[in-house]
């Protein structure tokens, strides 16, 4: 249970799906989807399929384990969309602490 209702869960439904997913249906997301990519991507992304710079599928599932008890846990529309937004402002935080 998460916010007094239960998580989404779809047999075969990668997280990664489900963020394409939210892009097509929210596409105010995509840039945010696409900062949280690069900033959490894996080392050497370009050297093995899909070739493509996204989180390792082993810290997904330990995100999902640390923030929901379940590493196969598929947060709502709404709560990726709120952790997109969080990781922006945070990431946007930190540089502003950083550069001034």
């Amino acid at each position: 249970m998460f916010g007094g209702r239960r998580l989404e869960r779809t047999e075969g439904l990668s997280l990664y799906l489900k963020m394409v997913g939210l892009a097509l249906r929210r596409p105010r997301t995509i840039p945010y989807l696409l900062q949280a990519a690069w900033a959490f991507r894996a080392r050497g992304w370009y050297r093995r399929p899909p070739f493509l710079p996204v989180p390792p599928a082993s810290y997904m599932r330990w995100r999902m384990e640390t923030a929901y008890g379940d590493s196969g846990a598929v947060p709502t529309d709404d709560e990726l969309e709120r952790y997109l937004l969080w990781t922006s402002w945070m990431r946007s935080q930190m540089k502003q602490r950083i550069g001034g």
